[in-house]
């Protein structure tokens, strides 16, 4: 299940996405728009902007903003960010592999072979949008 700072930041993205210019937008108003607690929107925005998806703006008139724009920010490496792997299961993940302690022989284990068809299809989805493609 997705988890609700994913949920939350794909939800600011969007919104700043939406904006008509990318000029800082203070967190209290995406927060109160998004029906987004301020604390946890906060970790989630710092988070973003360390990983050189927002940009920040201190002061009056300050606020978050895309670095980048919408149609080169990849859903799958926001995803990444956010929730971590994107398989489902650490024997079927690509960037993030271990082996399952459980497990005498991968080649022959029915869930590895699910669970990695369900990577490889959740991920085709992610790469194959960008917040572009969500937010408009």
């Amino acid at each position: 299940m997705l988890s609700k700072k994913t949920k939350y930041g794909i939800k600011a993205l969007t919104y700043l996405a939406r904006r008509e210019n990318n000029e800082p937008v203070q967190i209290a108003e995406i927060a109160k728009n998004e029906h987004i607690s301020i604390k946890f929107l906060e970790s989630i925005l710092l988070l973003l902007r360390n990983s050189g998806f927002l940009g920040a703006k201190k002061g009056k008139g300050g606020g978050y903003y895309l670095i980048k724009e919408p149609k080169d920010i990849s859903m799958a490496k926001v995803y990444r960010i956010l929730e971590g792997p994107i398989a489902l299961l650490p024997c079927a993940s690509h960037n993030f592999y271990e082996k399952c302690d459980d497990c005498d022989d991968e080649t022959t284990c029915a869930a590895r072979r699910l669970m990695t068809e369900v990577r490889d299809n959740t991920l085709k989805i992610l790469e194959s949008n960008s917040l572009a493609d969500i937010a408009f």
